[in-house]
């Protein structure tokens, strides 16, 4: 079978790596992919946005399955195209992508169907919005409505952050018409966590629990960014807080949008924050996370391909999805400067040890080939250097080792991955 990977990071790196393990693909393809990609699967040089581009590639190919890693084409209905086309794609059509894409859609529908989630107002006016801050005082949530890129969140501790946030949301436009509306909500305090399922809109299978660490510094400081570092299983997730989560969150998510005409297909995630052993949903994705991909297919015993066509065909209760009983960790290697302005173009050393390495896998997210063929970074986050072990901290050890071997100018990276479980 040929599959064709949509995206260019280190979740789709982990995606055509974990697809070139499967018994029944023959070819991967990856649109646009990238340098450490490349290595496993043919890139084309397509844009992720260029639909058209990417259907005649899939008719031409005769691809089997297309499957989307980032949100924007999914927000976009790439899958409403593909599947008006008959052409089999992973991920929910744009009415189920909306749960991820408008930020006021997913609150909104959460309280239609009582799925626990903070309290909330939405504003398209800069004063009013100012003036409800003023009133309600800090910590403070501000989100712009539309997609950001991972980066449309303020978790703002004072009143001047929180204004700084609106002003930079709704008056300097930073993340364009995504900012028109924003929502303001209540600062949840509590322990986060990454929940992951397969669904085809009938069954519900969950991954492995993981946990993200969204912030760029140890201990949670600095601002947010799109991941540093993730780790699997997640011991706050117990099989009573799990169970928890599926019935309140989770199913309810499901039903409820095919009450409202929605048949979800894909991965559901929900980023949860645990608050007295209940979980309330801090954000919904549409599609798998990053870093969380990178922890939970290396973990993944199961051919991901036929969970992928059991999804696309709804008969994903024939599958019976295997984990292996080990823990595997990532630690991101970002540029110098992100989640702000960063350069491109810098040379990456140590890529070399890692051929043939058991239990460590390098995945790209930003590096492309320069002129010479050279690998050189190409993003603000760059690699994501994953370990197995029989446990959080044997996983760890090894990460970390292997994180020695790497040097770009300017590498930083976060030193507590899986430090404070």
């Amino acid at each position: 079978m040929k599959v064709l990977v949509i995206g260019s990071g280190g979740r789709e790196h982990a995606i055509v790596w974990k697809l070139a393990q499967s018994k029944v693909v023959d070819k991967i393809y990856c649109a646009p992919g990238n340098a450490g990609i490349s290595e496993i699967a043919e890139c084309v040089e397509v844009e992720s946005k260029n639909f058209s581009a990417l259907l005649d590639f899939v008719k031409y190919e005769w691809i089997d399955l297309t499957v989307v890693g980032p949100e924007e084409p999914l927000a976009k209905g790439i899958v409403d195209i593909f599947q008006k086309e008959g052409r089999k794609i992973i991920g929910p059509t744009k009415a189920g992508a909306q749960i991820e894409s408008s930020k006021v859609f997913a609150k909104d529908f959460m309280k239609r169907h009582k799925i626990p989630t903070s309290e909330y107002k939405v504003f398209t006016s800069y004063t009013h919005a100012e003036e409800y801050i003023r009133l309600k005082g800090t910590p403070i949530v501000i989100k712009a409505d539309g997609l950001a890129a991972g980066k449309g969140v303020f978790v703002c501790q004072s009143y001047d952050e929180a204004v700084d946030a609106l002003k930079l949301i709704m008056k300097e436009k930073a993340f364009g018409s995504a900012g028109d509306r924003v929502v303001i909500e209540e600062c949840l305090q509590g322990k986060e966590v990454s929940y992951l399922v397969f669904t085809d809109g009938k069954t519900i299978i969950p991954m492995v629990t993981s946990k993200d660490h969204k912030r760029l510094l140890d201990n949670d400081e600095g601002p947010n960014t799109g991941g540093m570092g993730t780790f699997s299983p997640n011991p706050i997730i117990t099989p009573e807080l799990e169970y928890e989560i599926l019935e309140t969150v989770i199913k309810p998510t499901i039903k409820g949008l095919k009450q409202e005409g929605i048949v979800y297909k894909g991965i559901l995630y929900a980023g949860l924050m645990i608050i007295n052993n209940k979980p309330y949903v801090l954000e919904f994705n549409c599609r798998f996370g990053d870093p969380e991909t990178q922890v939970i297919l290396p973990r993944l015993e199961t051919d991901i391909m036929d969970i992928f066509m059991a999804i696309a065909e709804q008969k994903l209760n024939k599958v019976d999805v295997k984990w292996k009983n080990e823990a595997s960790l990532c630690v991101i290697l970002a540029s110098e400067g992100y989640p702000g302005k960063y350069k491109k173009g810098i040379p990456i050393y140590g890529l070399e040890m890692f051929k043939g390495l058991k239990d460590i896998t390098v995945f790209h997210a930003g590096t492309k080939f320069d002129d010479d063929g050279k690998i050189v970074t190409n993003g603000g986050r760059v690699l994501g250097i994953t370990a197995l072990g029989k446990d959080i901290k044997e996983a760890r050890q090894k990460a970390y080792s292997a994180v020695e071997f790497i040097k770009f100018e300017g590498m930083q990276y976060r030193k507590d991955i899986g430090l404070n479980l």
